[in-house]
């Protein structure tokens, strides 16, 4: 399921007031999620090379302890070895609490990194943020069902829900 991270129409916070709403709603869908629990905190580089770059300063800044999980290529089609693009993720292990990943969420919410997650330590419940909300993946239908619920004011209004 999707949330909004402000309310409509507006995708970026503009304003404390509205960086305050973002982090707040946020935080609030990952306190339901991950309570006194140890989440993987996944940020990801990219490069032109399988090979995995040093994580830089500010994805060091945003997922502290992070070590190199994997590469993926990110552009299968892709043919000319100059084009060809990877994305690197970087995990750490950290037990979860509001606030724990706010400069992380703050630079997603910003557009200045995207591709983030935090989940949980089998990944059945994932929580994707980026400019504009955060997209929710729960192991069940009802467990789904029930957030949707509690935030229903979050949602958007569009058919679909995007």
């Amino acid at each position: 399921m999707r949330f909004h991270s402000l309310p409509e129409p507006r995708r970026y916070p503009g304003t404390d007031a509205e960086y305050a709403i973002v982090l707040d709603r946020y935080n609030t869908v990952l306190d339901e999620l991950f309570r006194d629990q140890e989440v993987w905190v996944v940020t990801t580089d990219w490069s032109g090379s399988a090979e995995p770059p040093e994580l830089s300063e500010r994805h060091a800044r945003w997922n502290p302890g992070a070590r190199h999980w994997k590469a993926v290529r990110a552009n299968e089609d892709e043919t000319d070895p100059e084009f060809i693009t990877y994305a690197h993720l970087y995990a750490s292990r950290r037990r979860w609490r509001t606030g724990l990943v706010d400069a992380l969420l703050r630079a997603v919410a910003d557009d200045v990194t995207a591709n983030a997650m935090i989940a949980s330590l089998s990944f059945d419940r994932v929580h994707h943020p980026y400019d504009g909300g955060s997209d929710v993946l729960l192991p069940t239908t009802a467990e789904r069902d029930r957030l949707k619920s509690r935030h229903a004011d979050w949602l958007s209004s569009h058919p679909l829900g995007c």
